[in-house]
């Protein structure tokens, strides 16, 4: 793949600022409590808590809207789910006392600052979608010996997306 030399320089720029922040995570012994890959990344990183994250983006919604909007989505797991962002301090949950008690649950300061970082992953995601695909029926399709003999140097860098109006 052929690359412009600014986007060499971003992609050159991203790998040395990764790079910094992976010698100090490796210094401090990954140690999971202080580690922010796998301490709260790992959380965002989730299917289900993206795809409430992007719902709740919207507007705020009560459980059952959750439900019937994110597809494939448990009770069970939309509720812990739910118990784990609102951990996080990336949803705030309000009970409203009607009988029964309603429930809204919304995005947190917190959460509306995680978007813009969301934003450019999905629009990674959609971007690279296509070529992912391909690579996986290459992948399976016994391709998996030339995978491993590309270089460094043929891997692309995550970058932010622009995203589409």
């Amino acid at each position: 793949m052929t690359r412009l030399p600014a986007q060499n320089l971003a992609t050159a720029a991203h790998r040395a600022t990764l790079a910094d922040r992976y010698a100090a995570w490796r210094a401090l012994g990954f140690d999971a409590a202080r580690c922010p890959v796998r301490n709260v990344l790992d959380h965002l990183g989730s299917k289900w808590s993206t795809l409430l994250l992007i719902a709740l983006a919207e507007k705020p919604m009560r459980f059952n809207a959750l439900l019937r909007d994110v597809p494939d989505i448990s009770r069970r797991m939309l509720t812990q789910t739910l118990r784990d962002l609102e951990r996080d301090g990336l949803v705030s949950r309000q009970v409203f006392p009607t009988k029964p008690p309603s429930v809204e649950y919304r995005l947190s300061a917190m959460g509306e600052s995680v978007l813009g970082p969301l934003t450019a992953l999905v629009g990674w995601a959609e971007q690279h979608f296509p070529d992912i695909e391909q690579a996986r029926a290459r992948f399976d399709g016994g391709a998996a010996g030339s995978a491993a003999l590309e270089g460094p140097n043929d891997r692309v860098a995550l970058a932010p997306v622009p995203v589409r109006g």
